[in-house]
């Protein structure tokens, strides 16, 4: 049996497979937020409840934001921010009392959509969750790559490339940097474009209620949902430009915005260095299932 935690900033959630890949446990719960030491027993909690429900020990996973430091060992660069300088896999090891599988949430939902989703026996992945982040993940041959600097696809935390003269000025990311993908391709950052440019300005809706608006004809929606679309089409030319994946799989809220697989492939040939884009633009097989199932599938990755 393999266990999987998909440690997000709101919730928590634990799956079990068998070797089939079918989900045997599945439980979540609220992310104690800001707080370290609830969050590892919050864990321990989950796997306890699993292996004695099930009757069955299992190899864990743990997908997580951020990343851990090849320098220090400890977590670095998490949206999670209480997540940040700490020993994460050290004290969970200590706590479960066994060896663990740690890796990026992002590159544990592209392991997974490899695995057995929408990328199943594509050579090179790569995986996006677009929800109140951008985070990216590669997988090559059926493994993650991390990189010596722990930081591969650390996709939204560049800028977004061939910014026009408007997009200069938007707010600082929480890296400290401006201009960063994520703030324009999260949902926050959907909702943020959405105010700044509604009529009044100011209004404040979340990125859902944009969408719902845009399906409904709404002018002012719809005008930010097609900024979106642009911005994401430069955004994955870069990726096509560099790593050249078969695939780019899309999880997160946003992933359910169906335009997005048409309309992003029709306008990214603009920007490839290319005479034609054979990368498949998809949604994720196992829709919010995709991180907590790769972290679950880390164990088949001698190199996680």
């Amino acid at each position: 049996m393999r266990i999987g935690i998909d440690l997000g900033g709101t919730k928590i959630e634990c799956a079990a497979l068998d070797p089939d890949g079918s989900i045997i446990f599945r439980r979540r719960v609220a992310t104690p937020r800001h707080a370290y030491d609830a969050t590892l027993a919050a864990i321990s909690r989950l796997v306890s409840d699993c292996e004695r429900e099930t009757g069955r020990i299992g190899t864990v996973g743990i997908g997580h934001p951020g990343a851990t430091s090849p320098a220090t060992g400890l977590i670095k660069n998490a949206n999670s921010t209480w997540l940040n300088g700490r020993p994460l896999r050290e004290d969970l090891e200590r706590l479960l009392g066994r060896p663990l599988r740690l890796a990026n949430d992002a590159n544990c939902f592209a392991l997974s959509e490899a695995t057995d989703g929408a990328a199943a026996g594509a050579r090179v992945v790569f995986g996006v969750i677009l929800g109140t982040g951008t985070g990216g993940g590669v997988v090559v041959e059926g493994r993650v790559l991390t990189g010596p600097n722990a930081v591969a696809g650390e996709w939204g935390h560049n800028p977004l490339p061939w910014p026009r003269p408007e997009e200069l000025a938007v707010p600082a990311c929480y890296c400290g940097h401006r201009g960063c993908i994520e703030t324009f391709l999260s949902g926050p950052g959907l909702a943020r474009d959405h105010a700044a440019n509604s009529s009044p300005p100011g209004t404040v809706l979340d990125a859902l209620a944009v969408t719902t608006l845009a399906r409904g004809g709404d002018p002012a929606a719809e005008a930010a949902i097609g900024r979106y679309i642009e911005r994401m089409s430069r955004a994955f030319a870069t990726v096509i430009n560099l790593l050249d994946p078969d695939v780019i799989v899309l999880g997160g809220g946003m992933s359910n915005l169906d335009r997005l697989y048409e309309d992003v492939p029709r306008l990214w040939g603009s920007w490839t260095f290319t005479d034609r884009v054979d990368t498949r633009l998809c949604p994720a097989t196992h829709g919010d299932s995709g991180g907590v199932r790769g972290a679950a599938w880390l164990w088949d990755d001698p190199e996680a």
